[in-house]
């Protein structure tokens, strides 16, 4: 249970303090409700491009690091679909450093052409490394145009071409940050050693006269339901082959979340996890092999992925997989697997709660895009799954009709 107080500026600006006697240093979390999905098609990449530009100078401090670095903090950022978040851990005596600078790059950033050039180069040498020149580095680059049609997640947030950051300027750059970047468009978290008294004090001195500004918070097209299993083949040389296989799912604030992740962790959580044991270590298909939710706001994606080992091929390799996710979809799992992966769940979750740093990002987040008192609920809701459950959700998820599958072959077996 985290325990912890909210107040809001009048500007818009939410605070959530969770205060910890048993630290010497405190998280100060900054989100804002812009992520890839808030991007337009055709100038894609720009939510990450600005979670580089943050950094690189803001209206009175030209270096953001340079002051944090003097009074022992640290800070860093990531950007996903759905939002982006900045977070600084530091000595609680030299907190008031972190209000300072988060302020002052939410005011207004510096805009000039030479950080921009040089965030520009920062995300397309990224591009590269990350997703063009290593082995299966594209994978999602196709991957999410192939299961979504509609809705934004279609892109990577790295962006669909590197045009589109080549191609980014100075207004486009000051028009996404008055667009999104805004005291009623964030929450601030703050987890450690210090009263709210003097949160509140320290909010008001630096973040109150940060002017409010139009959000235009635009509906999401909805993704229109599968009706036929989709797939794409790429060959690559790449070590051995591999495929990926994405179900559409609810998104993570629905009911159904709890229940499709545990089917996930059912699958693979753990060398005792089905897919393990039966087709890495029994028949020996696959060398690695992985389940996992996407955890997206909106309705995400079911992702099985893994790499086939030499003698078997992409077909045979699917009709392994298959087999064990009929399984799910035919027979009951039992009691005491299912409350295995419970086990892992709340262990994770309670784990959590002692990093200052994981209590502010979770506690951001949860306010952001729900409400975050749902945060001390979250053991419970997976506690409440049942086997049921497990069996409803494995028929509705994982059918032919509702996936797509991207077919990795190597050109050197």
């Amino acid at each position: 249970m985290i325990v912890f107080e909210t107040f809001e500026l009048e500007n818009g600006l939410r605070f959530i303090v969770n205060t910890d006697t048993n630290t010497p240093f405190v998280a100060v979390n900054t989100i804002y409700n812009v992520g890839s999905k808030h991007e337009s098609p055709n100038k894609t990449g720009f939510a990450h491009l600005f979670e580089h530009l943050m950094f690189g100078g803001s209206k009175n401090i030209p270096s953001f690091d340079t002051p944090l670095q003097k009074v022992g903090g640290e800070n860093n950022a990531f950007t996903n679909t759905d939002i982006t978040n900045y977070y600084i851990t530091l000595p609680k005596e030299n907190i008031e450093t972190a209000f300072w600078l988060e302020s002052d790059r939410m005011l207004e950033l510096a805009f000039s052409q030479k950080s921009l050039d040089v965030q520009k180069n920062v995300v397309i040498e990224e591009f590269k490394q990350r997703y063009l020149n290593r082995p299966y580095g594209d994978t999602w680059l196709h991957i999410r145009p192939m299961a979504y049609k509609t809705h934004p997640y279609q892109w990577a947030t790295i962006g669909k071409t590197i045009e589109h950051i080549q191609s980014a300027n100075l207004d486009d750059v000051r028009d996404f940050f008055y667009t999104h970047y805004a005291p009623n468009n964030a929450v601030v978290a703050i987890s450690g050693n210090v009263s709210v008294k003097k949160v509140k004090k320290l909010a008001k001195k630096w973040f109150a006269s940060i002017p409010k500004r139009d959000i235009v918070h635009t509906q999401m097209p909805v993704e229109k339901k599968q009706r036929k299993k989709r797939t794409y083949t790429l060959e690559r040389d790449v070590p051995s082959h591999a495929i990926y296989k994405v179900y559409h799912m609810c998104g993570r604030f629905q009911q159904d979340f709890y229940a499709t992740d545990l089917l996930s962790d059912i699958l693979s959580n753990g060398k005792s996890a089905r897919l393990y044991t039966e087709l890495v270590q029994k028949q020996k298909i696959f060398s690695e092999i992985n389940a996992f939710v996407t955890g997206e706001i909106d309705p995400g994606l079911f992702v099985i992925s893994g790499n086939v080992m030499p003698g078997y091929n992409i077909d045979e390799a699917e009709r392994a997989i298959d087999l064990e996710t009929e399984k799910l979809s035919h027979e009951m799992v039992s009691e005491h697997e299912l409350q295995k992966v419970k086990n892992k769940v709340e262990s994770t979750i309670i784990f959590s709660e002692t990093s200052i740093l994981q209590k502010a990002m979770n506690l951001a987040r949860f306010e952001l895009l729900h409400h975050a008192h749902m945060l001390n609920h979250e053991v419970e809701k997976y506690a409440a799954v049942s086997t049921h459950d497990i069996n409803r959700v494995a028929q509705s998820v994982l059918c032919a009709q509702n996936e797509s599958a991207l077919y990795y072959i190597s050109k050197t077996i």
